[in-house]
């Protein structure tokens, strides 16, 4: 029997005060149920971190408790964490068709696709597992068959929009199910949790078609040149512009990039890319063909290092190699941080002769995510009497909760959360009542949250200033000097030009040592220390610099 003193618990453990990295429980007694679990990319202080992905240690303290994961669609800040969680909590996953199809791909490359139930749920249907039942809403964003969900609780439902965009006439599929929003909204709705990341840009979002005609375009003006366009692989309403543009002026497509293969390959098996027969070609076979019939996709949109782009960029791509004259399309906009990196590209490119068209020349990228006048749409038929914004910067949740206000919405109903934070619902009540633990888990090669902040810190101190190891041998039992100071330099001084430098150093660390010795001290971590401390000071005080330094004692 329930208790009608059971509060609904709403723990949003990533996707608040940062962008990516989305996932949220949701708890009624012995029940939990998540929605997405997506990875964030590292940021530059992250040294040779690959992605992030969140701490769900709340989660896998209550195991038991987790029915599945809700997927709202398929792009990597929403399920590229899952193989990680599928591996320590077992649960089923439900999502569209496409979602699913994606999220394959990935368990097949972490050798866990046979162990995971997956679930495909149709937008408009509903499941049911413990106290909850969730319902796929269909919406439109920047990836076919995007679900909003709607969860009905014992303490009343909670609208969970997902990340959207009202395209009005969407590349394939329907638009966004409005009707059902404002069915939800007429019966009432407890909680709404609302994406932010365009809430801070006034007006619409231009329809995923505007781009299709600035593509039509530019192929147009591009008679003998080869085109190479970069965009998000899971862009397919994109990828699928590209090629019908490809199609109509003869051309044939390669793509290129690991993700970009993998997302084309899924999406034409789903049928949701639609690719005459012969139009594709393998990227070993563009030799075979002219400038003029050949338009290559590829990842590196966000100038990421090792993506496609970024390799035909620095001349490091087998198969592809910039031409002068050849037309480079980059459609996407820069990820917040990654300005740099997409601009150094575009510089590299120019500078081998290409013609690169980028956001600020033309408009050939349209966000997937809804400006202010959209989600005011949304707040307006789902009327709910709690909300909260998400998916956003402390300053996107903001803005958001303005926007709330400016509708009517009472501040004392609005919650601006953390993630760790834990919002309680009652069926007229919701407050903030304590957090758990919470946070990021680094990701590097295999390793999976063995690489934390003392590593990142003595990764950024090897990165500033080098390595200077100590090597010295000594006799156990007496601590008498037997050999060296042999000193190895790494990243500190280049030590052909600096022998005097070198030498001088020996020279204070043997000194060090003779006083140990004359004083009879034989305990190697004080002598360990005591190399270190005498080393740094005379190095700081001869070149400001504090190199790492490792000594280490051999024992004959």
């Amino acid at each position: 029997m329930v208790s009608r003193n059971s509060k609904l618990r709403v723990i949003p453990l990533g996707g608040l005060h940062e962008i990516g990295k989305n996932i949220t429980a949701f708890e009624y007694n012995n029940d939990i149920i998540v929605v997405d679990c997506g990875i964030a990319f590292p940021e530059d202080d992250m040294l040779g971190i690959d992605l992030v992905i969140p701490d769900y240690t709340y989660l896998l303290k209550n195991r038991d408790k987790v029915r599945g994961v809700f997927l709202t669609h398929g792009h990597e800040d929403h399920i590229g964490g899952l193989p990680y969680f599928l591996k320590e909590i077992n649960v089923p996953i439900y999502g569209t068709k496409l979602t699913i199809g994606l999220v394959e791909t990935k368990l097949k490359e972490h050798n866990i696709i046979n162990k995971v139930e997956r679930i495909v749920v149709p937008v408009g249907k509903s499941v049911k597992t413990g106290d909850f039942k969730v319902e796929f809403i269909r919406t439109t964003h920047s990836i076919a068959d995007s679900a909003a969900l709607a969860i009905t609780t014992p303490v009343g439902v909670i609208v969970h929009s997902g990340d959207f965009k009202v395209d009005y006439t969407p590349i394939q599929g329907e638009m966004i199910d409005l009707q059902r929003f404002a069915e939800l909204g007429k019966k009432g709705v407890l909680l709404f949790m609302c994406e932010s990341t365009n809430v801070e840009h006034q007006g619409y979002t231009m329809s995923e078609r505007s781009v299709g005609v600035i593509f039509e375009k530019i192929f147009d003006e591009t008679q003998e040149q080869r085109i190479m366009v970069a965009t998000f692989s899971s862009n397919i309403d994109r990828i699928q512009q590209i090629v019908n543009s490809a199609v109509k002026h003869k051309r044939k497509v390669s793509v290129v990039g690991r993700s970009m293969s993998n997302v084309v390959k899924t999406a034409c098996e789903l049928g949701y890319l639609n690719v005459p027969q012969n139009v594709m070609i393998d990227i070993t076979e563009i030799k075979n063909y002219t400038d003029s019939q050949l338009v290559i996709i590829t990842t590196g949109s966000q100038g990421e290092t090792m993506s496609a782009l970024s390799r035909i960029a620095s001349n490091d791509h087998k198969q592809v190699e910039v031409k002068p004259g050849d037309k480079i399309i980059i459609s996407a906009s820069p990820i917040p941080g990654n300005e740099k990196a997409v601009y150094k590209v575009i510089n590299e490119l120019l500078k081998k002769g290409a013609d690169v068209i980028y956001e600020g020349l033309m408009e050939i990228h349209v966000s997937g995510h809804a400006r202010q006048e959209e989600i005011k749409l949304l707040h307006a038929l789902v009327k709910p009497k709690f909300f909260m914004p998400v998916h956003g910067e402390y300053k996107h949740l903001k803005a958001h909760e303005s926007l709330a206000l400016s509708l009517g919405m009472d501040k004392k109903n609005v919650f601006i959360m953390g993630i760790g934070d834990v919002l309680e619902l009652g069926k007229n009540s919701a407050k903030i009542n304590g957090t758990v633990p919470s946070g990021q888990v680094l990701v590097d090669g295999l390793g999976v949250g063995d690489v934390g902040n003392i590593v990142l810190r003595d990764r950024k101190h090897l990165s500033q200033d080098g390595l200077m190891i100590v090597v010295v041998s000594m006799e156990k039992e007496t601590g008498n000097l037997l050999s060296g100071p042999d000193i190895i330099s790494r990243g500190f001084v280049y030590v052909r030009e600096s022998e005097e430098l070198m030498e001088e150093a020996r020279g204070v660390v043997r000194e060090a040592l003779y006083k140990c010795e004359r004083k009879n001290v034989t305990e190697w971590s004080y002598i360990k220390t005591l190399i270190k401390d005498t080393l740094r000071d005379f190095l700081w005080h001869k070149t400001k610099r504090s190199p790492m330094i490792l000594p280490i004692i051999m024992d004959i």
